[in-house]
């Protein structure tokens, strides 16, 4: 059980630095404006397609699905 459990210790880490990531360049963003380069911009702007292609009911019901998991996973690795 060690390897599964490094492996998925592994995987989070890899897609909390890809969260960090995108946060760091939409701040990048926020600070810079149009001047902030194209990699910057592509990113914002695939984010912000993200956002709007989705209706309202369904960001709460992301954020809810999220705000839950985060609450039972506190609560597990709490004990």
């Amino acid at each position: 059980m060690g390897v599964i459990e490094n492996i998925r210790r592994f995987l989070w880490l890899f897609i909390e630095f890809g969260f960090l990531i995108i946060l760091s360049t939409i701040v990048t963003f926020l600070i810079l404006g149009d001047s902030s380069g194209v990699f910057v911009k592509s990113v914002t702007d695939n984010v912000m397609k993200f956002a709007t292609g989705l209706p309202t009911p369904s960001l709460i019901g992301l954020a809810s699905l999220v705000a839950i998991i985060y609450i039972v996973t506190n609560r597990l690795t709490a004990k």
